[in-house]
């Protein structure tokens, strides 16, 4: 149900062929065709879409979709005539149909039709692309730039001088990558900033003397990184961010931190210079974590978190500063009586003395 001035209409899958794509087991008329998705309530005929939260099984019982993939345990609440996709992973199976249908939307567009060198764009001399590269109006390669085939550099964006960028990348619109080496399938959204200067200074009574920042920014493959989002260089180590990881829109990354294989960083979250995480670790909207400081493997930290010191792998935090969710909820709940306490008591007495 997307607008046709953004997203074309797909042309029409089978209910068969998108059961086969995702390993789902097809139950209900496979012949039927969808050319859209769209949430439960809203789906027509020919839209695909998903249930995999209880909280909707309301919708799923009216729906008018044409297609749903869905969990063997609700499978049995569908309405007459639905066709389902039933699978274990029903969002999961949802997203790999929906990206057969709109390859369009899983990440930046050139605005440039043809493939080469838009009109206006500045490639130097000495930069090497590979076949199939597109870069857009008005973008700047620099000096030894390398980028692999398949890849858009978006309108305006600065490539700087000997950055390497992988193939099948997208790089949005007004991104610029300095002193960085980019893996394969990276997505940059539209202003990016990575590999500008880390925030060191030497601080001190007679002012705070600026120290060079040498290291680099190194992105594996198939890492994603939101609209806004900052990455520092290193000052004499790499700023890393491991493969698969997911950096949200408006996250800062300062220099040195190493964030692990398929970490989700949510928006708004910062990450001070030289801390490190661990593999599947998730970061909330809006959580800090202090510098030089370890986060183990699949911790999840909670929105507004403010992380102080090394936690042990697979821990739930929350709060600030911030400690094992319980403990957290124990204290707001003990909070919330005192106050309930306090009201039911009534306002305390003033001054008892009497004006003489």
């Amino acid at each position: 149900m997307g607008d046709p001035r953004f997203f074309a209409e797909p042309q029409p899958v089978r209910a068969s062929d998108l059961a086969e794509l995702t390993g789902s087991e097809l139950h209900g008329d496979g012949s039927r065709e969808l050319n859209g998705i769209g949430p439960l309530e809203r789906a027509g005929r020919s839209d695909l879409s998903f249930l995999d939260n209880k909280a909707y099984a309301g919708d799923f019982r009216t729906t008018r979709a044409g297609a749903c993939f869905v969990s063997p345990d609700l499978a049995g609440e569908a309405p007459d005539g639905l066709t389902l996709l039933v699978s274990r992973e029903p969002y999961r199976a949802f997203a790999v149909a929906a990206a057969r249908l709109f390859p369009a939307a899983m990440r930046p567009e050139p605005i440039f039709e043809g493939v080469g060198v838009a009109p206006g764009a500045t490639v130097h001399p000495r930069a090497r692309l590979e076949a199939g590269v597109i870069v857009d109006f008005g973008a700047v390669i620099g000096d030894g730039a390398e980028i692999g085939s398949g890849t858009i550099i978006g309108a305006n964006s600065v490539i700087g001088a000997d950055v390497r960028i992988g193939r099948d990348c997208a790089v949005g619109a007004n991104a610029t990558v300095v002193h960085a080496l980019i893996g394969n399938r990276v997505i940059l959204h539209s202003g990016v900033r990575i590999g500008q200067d880390g925030f060191g200074f030497a601080m001190g009574p007679r002012g705070h003397l600026k120290i060079p920042q040498i290291g680099r920014v190194v992105v594996q493959d198939d890492v994603e990184i939101g609209a806004g989002s900052c990455l520092d260089r290193g000052g004499t180590r790499d700023t890393v961010v491991g493969e698969g990881t997911k950096i949200d829109n408006l996250v800062q990354i300062a220099h040195n931190v190493v964030i692990g294989r398929h970490c989700v960083i949510v928006s708004q979250a910062g990450i001070s210079g030289s801390t490190t995480l661990g593999d599947f670790v998730v970061v909330a909207g809006q959580a800090g974590l202090v510098g030089h400081i370890e986060i183990g493997a699949g911790t999840q930290i909670g929105a507004q978190s403010g992380v102080m010191n090394n936690v042990p792998a697979g821990q739930r935090l929350a709060g600030s500063p911030a400690q094992p969710v319980r403990d957290h909820m124990r204290e707001v709940a003990f909070v919330r009586k005192m106050v309930r306490d306090a009201r039911a008591r009534g306002p305390r007495s003033g001054n008892s003395g009497e004006e003489q």
